[in-house]
């Protein structure tokens, strides 16, 4: 019998989760045991969890849990420096050159244990099967105009923290833009074809934004990428790669620009092959934007768990894309979970 173990998430402000009940309804028809963890900030309540037959355990009690489980979360494990002796399903940020990825490869090299990356579970094509992208566009634009609104008010964005619905999120944007000067920014999408791209663009449209939809044509020739610098608000939603162009340079915090804010949603400062290399750390809730430069200003937001600004909309989604391949873990050495599994251990033979 397959034994899911979905764990709480460690992380202030991390709503989320990648399993909702009905969800686990259908996993346990088809003879799955699935245990969830009790959950101080997880949006969906433990007892949807509970009527569906699921057996409860304490929050944070994945380590004990039994060898044959696999343990299912979203974000980062505490960095405790443990080894990691299960399989685990998460997003490990270790593939791509990130900083840290070692020391979490190095963690389950120690133990034994496996990761399953949820950004590398992709069907034969190599195309991902799940993704949080529409969300992660959606709130990082929501994020960025913010923190444009602040800089009318001659200030940097405040804390932010999570809304109850898209509704709740659209109401309160319309109230920043209202205190502000009565200027609308115009924004510019990297990467609007995409998941990501989609919902950032649609955030901009449901807020009466102006918006230049970029993608792999209009950045093929590398740049310079001058054009961003005549817009307000640039959104970035491609994923860093070896072969991504550097979209805004060192050399654009002294050059003309009408860019005041960069909403960095994919996300990879400590990439080697980071597009915005203006900066060089994530922001986070209670500070979302970081300033680097004054004159004129240019604030980053460079948030990492974005779709959380929404997580019952962005949860429900994601576990609908995702049941189909976690109802596949009874072939575990097969197909999806197959790749998944080389992928991890190519990375880990690197170390």
């Amino acid at each position: 019998m397959t034994h899911l173990w979905v764990r709480a998430e460690q992380r202030p402000n991390e709503a989320r989760v990648g399993l909702t009940p009905d969800g686990a309804k259908t996993l346990r028809q088809a003879g799955f045991q699935v245990t969830v963890e009790e959950s101080a900030q997880r949006a969906i309540d433990l007892e949807g969890y509970n009527a569906v037959g699921c057996s409860i355990a304490p929050e944070n009690a994945w380590p004990d849990a039994p060898d044959d489980a696999v343990i299912f979360g979203l974000k980062e494990l505490p960095e405790d420096g443990t080894p990691l002796r299960h399989r685990h399903i998460m997003f490990g940020h270790a593939f791509k050159g990130q900083y840290g990825g070692q020391t979490l490869l190095r963690r389950f090299q120690a133990g034994g244990g496996t990761l399953y990356d949820l950004e590398y579970l992709v069907d034969d094509t190599g195309r991902r099967l799940a993704a949080f992208g529409y969300w992660a566009g959606y709130a990082g634009a929501a994020v960025s105009l913010k923190c444009w609104a602040a800089q009318q008010n001659g200030g940097l964005c405040e804390a932010i923290s999570a809304y109850k619905n898209k509704s709740a999120l659209l109401a309160d944007l319309q109230q920043g833009l209202e205190r502000g000067s009565g200027a609308t920014p115009r924004a510019i999408v990297i990467g609007a074809l995409g998941r990501v791209g989609t919902g950032a663009a649609d955030l901009c449209a449901d807020m009466g934004i102006a918006v230049t939809k970029w993608d792999l044509a209009e950045t093929a020739h590398g740049g310079p990428f001058d054009e961003i610098l005549t817009h307000e608000i640039f959104l970035n939603c491609i994923l860093a790669r070896p072969k991504t162009p550097v979209f805004v340079p060192r050399t654009a915090l002294s050059a003309p620009r009408q860019l005041r804010v960069i909403g960095d949603i994919a996300c990879d400062p400590d990439s080697d092959y980071n597009p915005i290399p203006i900066y060089n750390r994530t922001t986070t809730w209670d500070s979302p934007a970081t300033r680097v430069s004054g004159a004129p200003l240019l604030d980053v937001m460079a948030i990492d768990n974005l779709p959380s600004l929404l997580p019952a909309e962005s949860a429900e989604d994601y576990a609908a894309q995702l049941l189909p391949v976690l109802s596949q873990l009874t072939q575990i050495e097969q197909g999806v979970w197959a790749r998944a599994k080389q992928t991890f251990h190519s990375h880990l033979q690197t170390l």
